[in-house]
């Protein structure tokens, strides 16, 4: 097999992990609807964090950090317990295609804003250009062109807050990933999550399991397993393959499960203006992290001279 062929097995891994993403967003919906946000969003980690353990062993993961990456992952654990909140928050109030389609494009913006302003990062004036085209795109995303500040109703603001929260786990992530194996930071936070979100569903009486039918179980094993832990593992290992670059890309698969799954299971119109502004957003993205010419001669450079000192 060639280096082609073997690079298509996870360009067709990363396309059915993103489309599970997706389609996890209108699962969460029915799941929260058979139950409520805090035993949804328990629950959901709870298996995620079960499901990860195996993984973890089978690949032979490293689970070794120090206490800097320790301190980093119970941050983004509370923080993915927020998340996990918004999350079914929104889908309780709003449609689960266009929360999809508004994090999705969201968050990677807000993650450039953050990384410019926590890591000073320099911006080239592509980059530039690509964060207005961005910001254009957010702005009919949120259709505020068309309805003002229509956005903050309880309908989308949760998925707003979402993406933001979902862009600070990015950031910290960024910051923790040479201390730690990405799969054994995802546990972590996973557990952490899942305790947290323990004691916000105690009073619920998550434990009760007769109280929930089986469409919840379902879905919420879904949610768990397939999105949580099976997509995870297939984002983090395909990843490693084709490359940052085209992992962010393909990021934006998510909302097409998102809205064909939600389309055929709730019946919910796919507006216009949430697609012109996923596709801005998704050029943004693109445009933001496609290397010049002369970055990519220089990373060549950099690659001949590592081999060379290998020799």
């Amino acid at each position: 097999m060639n280096k082609e062929e073997n690079k298509t097995k996870y360009f067709i891994a990363m396309l059915v992990a993103m489309l599970i993403w997706g389609v996890a967003w209108t699962s969460g919906k029915a799941a929260v609807e058979h139950s409520n946000i805090q035993v949804s969003s328990f629950w959901r980690y709870v298996i995620c964090s079960i499901g990860m353990i195996p993984v973890i062993l089978y690949m032979n993961k490293s689970v070794k950090t120090d206490i800097v990456g320790y301190f980093y992952m119970i941050l983004a654990g509370l923080l993915s317990a927020a998340f996990s909140y918004l999350f079914f928050a929104g889908l309780s109030h709003g449609e689960a295609g266009y929360g999809g389609t508004m994090v999705t494009s969201l968050s990677p913006l807000f993650t450039y804003f953050l990384s410019i302003m926590i890591f000073n990062t320099k911006v080239t004036v592509k980059q530039m250009l690509a964060l207005g085209i961005g910001i254009f795109g957010a702005l009919i995303l949120l259709k505020i062109p068309m309805e003002g500040l229509g956005f903050l109703s309880l309908n989308s603001i949760y998925f707003l807050v979402c993406a933001f929260v979902w862009s600070m786990v990015t950031v910290i992530t960024q910051k923790v990933s040479k201390r730690v194996d990405p799969m054994f930071y995802t546990l972590v936070v996973f557990s952490v999550t899942a305790f947290v979100n323990m004691f916000i569903a105690l009073p619920y009486h998550p434990f009760a399991f007769n109280s929930y039918d089986s469409v919840f179980w379902l879905n919420i094993l879904f949610v768990g397993l397939l999105s949580g832990t099976f997509s995870t593992a297939i984002f983090f290992v395909s990843a490693s393959k084709i490359g940052a670059h085209n992992a962010g890309v393909f990021m934006f698969i998510v909302p097409v499960g998102a809205i064909v799954s939600s389309y055929f299971a709730y019946g919910e119109n796919i507006a216009l203006s949430t697609v012109i502004g996923c596709l801005l957003t998704f050029v943004a993205v693109v445009l933001f992290n496609q290397k010049s010419k002369l970055e990519k001669l220089k990373l060549k450079e950099m690659k001949l001279l590592n081999k060379v000192k290998g020799l």
